[in-house]
């Protein structure tokens, strides 16, 4: 999807498992990072989360964080405010979703997002 967008629609491709592992390094200014975008850019830049649910819950100096969870409700909260979008691309079912994220997280990006499901035995396009 990301080849089909007009240029004024491009947006970037990150791994959520990357994000926990930069998490981990360099601590919660990855949540702003992903979130609200870096220091010094003017706004914030559409993102696809790719793999949502791979990452685990991780701890930074003791501290135990669900990522990806924060860095969801703060793009929740910058599509309500300024629109911006947020793709994710995920194996989880709304269910799992609500049990890894909890059910605020559930409800706001059934909020935000339009879901494409594929059946089970649809052929998968990765190949």
């Amino acid at each position: 999807m990301k080849h089909l967008t007009p240029i004024e629609h491009k947006f970037s491709v990150k791994p959520c498992r990357d994000i926990s592992f930069e998490f981990i390094q360099d601590g919660y200014q990855i949540i702003h990072k992903y979130s609200i975008g870096k220091l010094y850019e003017s706004q914030p830049k559409t993102i696809c989360f790719d793999d949502l649910g791979v990452e685990n819950n991780l701890k930074y100096y003791g501290n135990e964080c669900n990522v990806m969870a924060e860095i969801l409700l703060s793009r929740y909260d910058l599509f309500i405010s300024k629109k911006l979008l947020t793709h994710i691309t995920t194996n989880l079912s709304a269910s799992e979703i609500e049990t890894h994220y909890g059910n605020r997280v559930r409800s706001r990006l059934r909020e935000i997002g339009n879901l494409i499901a594929f059946d089970r035995s649809a052929i998968d396009k990765r190949k």
